[in-house]
């Protein structure tokens, strides 16, 4: 492989991974502000203390990255030599792939023997996370940096995400459900079930009753889709709720018989939105 793939925190890619893949990780921004006035950087918590103060009342605000900082993280290995692969968070939920854009083409006209490639995911958390395993794994097989990109870019709708979320009131502070529809929801424990679409949008798709079948919600879908699951890699994501996301994990590997299975937290950054408690099954279908 003579060229390097980049992404995002937004990925949600444990260290682990990041050392199989040898991938370099961009950072986005998250701040907590305590309900006394006191702002603290969210990379500085751990995770289970960054979801104790989501569930403490303090509010959260996430960002971007700026065209500068791209251009600070790529530029040494442009500059060394090497072309680079930068799959993106989507661009339907943030504007850190248009900032990366417009890296690329300053960073072109820099260095024009090079190839730096964008690519919009369209995924967010450790979907965005499988579609850079994937890509890895292809590249690692021996294809182009062109090549790459076309796959990336070709996967990317076959990368189903479908979550689900324990405290309805952050879907309602980020404007993906009313008020009503929260408190509403929250009073029958309906449980909201979510997918990532085409666009790279987070969409409300239906309603379970409870936790458990909004997990069964999750399993569901990937019976309805999955291409040939008994061979695939899923990554599951939970907002500090090892033990559902444990117990989905199971599900998996008893229904289709996976064998590999890889947990990892919701970052920070989807996190802030979707609150402690929510949980993600990733995997690649037939369509989102």
């Amino acid at each position: 492989m003579d060229f390097r793939i980049f992404t995002d925190s937004a990925s949600d890619l444990t260290p682990k991974l990041i050392k199989e893949l040898d991938v370099s990780v961009l950072e986005l921004k998250t701040t907590l502000t305590q309900p006394d006035g006191t702002v603290i950087d969210g990379l500085t918590m751990s995770y289970t203390d960054f979801y104790n103060s989501l569930r403490a009342k303090c509010s959260a605000v996430t960002a971007a990255y700026s065209v500068g900082e791209v251009i600070e993280f790529v530029e040494p290995t442009l500059a060394a030599g090497t072309d680079v692969l930068f799959l993106a968070f989507s661009s339907g939920l943030s504007a850190s792939c248009n900032a990366a854009k417009i890296a690329a083409e300053d960073l072109s006209q820099k260095y024009p023997e090079r190839k730096f490639y964008v690519v919009d995911t369209l995924c967010a958390s450790l979907g965005e996370g499988l579609l850079v395993f994937h890509t890895v794994k292809y590249a690692r097989a021996g294809h182009t940096i062109d090549e790459t990109r076309e796959y990336a870019e070709r996967t990317r709708f076959n990368l189903c995400h479908w979550f689900t979320v324990d405290d309805l009131f952050f879907l309602k502070r980020g404007g993906r459900i009313s008020g009503a529809t929260a408190l509403l929801g929250t009073m029958l424990n309906i449980r909201p079930v979510l997918h990532v679409d085409d666009d790279g949008h987070l969409i409300n798709m239906e309603k379970a009753k409870g936790r458990k079948n909004s997990m069964r919600a999750l399993l569901e879908h990937m019976k309805n889709s999955a291409i040939l699951p008994e061979e695939q890699t899923v990554f599951i994501c939970q907002g500090d709720c090892v033990e559902d996301a444990e117990e989905l994990a199971d599900w998996v590997r008893e229904t289709f018989g996976i064998k590999r299975v890889e947990i990892g937290y919701t970052g920070r950054v989807i996190g802030s939105h979707s609150g402690p408690g929510t949980l993600a099954l990733f995997f690649l279908g037939n369509k989102r």
